[in-house]
Parts: C-alpha cells; structure tokens; sequence
C-alpha cells in the first residue's frame, strides 16, 4: 500500500518490490496538529517518519539551552532514517507547523523484517557504504 512512498526513501533505494512490500505492511499513518511534537531531541528514536502532507521544523538545543532552527521539511522528506540502525538518542527535535501527516516505520517492525528477509540487509549496507565513499571524498 505504501510501496511507492517508500521507495523514495533513499535508504531503501536498492530494495525489491517484495521487500518494499513487506516493510509497507508494518507503516503507519500518524496525523500531527499544528504545534505537535513528532521527536524530542535526546529520545531514543521509535523509527523512520516519511512527510506525506504539511511542513515541520527541526530545531536543536545548544549546550547553552538555545534553541536553533536547523531547517524546515514538507512533503516527500525523511526524518530519523538512521534510528532504524542504531538506538542512539534523537539529536534534533521535530515540531508541525501546520496540520502534518506521516507515514512512519516503526523500529522494531522494520528489525523483524529484516530476520524476515535478511537479503534486504545486504542491499541496505550497500547504501550505507557508496554514502561513506561520498562522504570520505567530500572530506578530502
């Protein structure tokens, strides 16, 4: 149902129509108001949120408890794709705007897929490594 969405996760870049297929079977929709929080700087993360309709900002509290304003995202864009790999904390907050809908892939459902299909595994750490390339070469 959600396939195409989750297609354009540029994580998920490499997979199959069947593994697609199987990580849509565990997405939610989750609607937002205006003024909710979708993340909370500092929490362990729950799992991968695709922007389906309105905008939300991400903010980050400095050591000095200031609050800065990293940027604005809306339709088609990925938050905390990374908290499906690892269980570090939040290192932004995420707030609506506007009325906000996403599409979010828990943590744990996206784990159990991959015992499920460990192949995906290994598409996922292709990925993960050609970003590490360009990442490397944009260092140098």
């Amino acid at each position: 149902m959600y396939e195409d969405v989750l297609a354009q996760v540029p994580l998920f870049a490499n997979l199959t129509k069947r593994d697609l297929q199987l990580l849509s079977s565990n997405c939610r929709e989750r609607e937002y108001p205006a003024g909710a929080t979708l993340m909370r700087q500092g929490e362990t993360g729950v799992g991968l949120f695709i922007i389906t309709r309105g905008q939300v900002r991400v903010t980050r509290k400095g050591d000095d408890g200031t609050e800065h304003e990293l940027r604005t995202m809306s339709r088609g864009e990925v938050l905390g794709e990374m908290s499906l790999l690892d269980d570090l904390p939040r290192s932004a907050s995420v707030t609506a705007i506007e009325p906000t809908t996403a599409l979010v892939l828990p943590v744990w459902d996206f784990r159990a897929a991959l015992r499920e299909a460990p192949d995906m595994g290994i598409k996922l750490l292709a990925v993960l490594s050609r970003r590490l390339r360009v990442a490397e070469q944009g260092a140098n």
